[in-house]
């Protein structure tokens, strides 16, 4: 039997004991018709790339990355994905994830945020993950990005960037 506690007048209910968090997001009819028209213009491209989203320097550094990477050095074969698109809403976006020759998903940590909230919303989804400050040298004491220069993230998300373009 799982121990729930209910908070927030009921709304929010937390399970403990679980290896699953328990996300509830509301449904919209809203829809930005860019993002879908992106999506349709994108899907043949071979390669997905979704990726932390972070406001730390670890999600900031895989940030950049994923777009040098989508943006300038594989602009043919990869597609940006945007990540709260594909994770709150079924349409184009989780498409591009779902239908991927290949998926990446560039991880500012080892938490893995961006792969794990996505294998929530696509059952049996199984990306390839690169753990980016895995390759890069910096102060691992380091967290917030006001705490390095701007060129200095730059210079490590394009290091990661081009690791990621040489596999491709």
């Amino acid at each position: 039997m799982n121990d729930k506690t209910c908070c927030g007048q009921g709304k929010e209910m937390k399970e403990q004991n679980s290896e699953y968090e328990i996300v509830r997001i509301e449904k919209t009819k809203n829809n930005c018709h860019l993002c879908d028209e992106y999506a349709e213009r994108q899907k043949s491209k071979p390669v997905a790339v979704m990726c932390c989203e972070g406001a730390c320097l670890r999600g900031e550094v895989a940030r950049q990355a994923a777009n040098i990477l989508c943006h300038s050095l594989a602009p043919d074969k990869t597609v940006r994905i945007c990540l709260g698109g594909a994770f709150t809403k079924d349409t184009g976006q989780r498409n591009l994830v779902r239908n991927a020759t290949r998926l990446i998903s560039i991880e500012g940590c080892f938490i893995n945020c961006s792969s794990r909230m996505m294998a929530g919303a696509i059952n049996g989804l199984k990306p390839e993950v690169i753990i980016a400050d895995r390759l890069y040298e910096f102060d691992k004491n380091l967290f917030g990005i006001e705490e390095m220069p701007p060129e200095q993230i730059q210079v490590h998300a394009r290091t990661v960037a081009q690791k990621i373009a040489d596999s491709l």
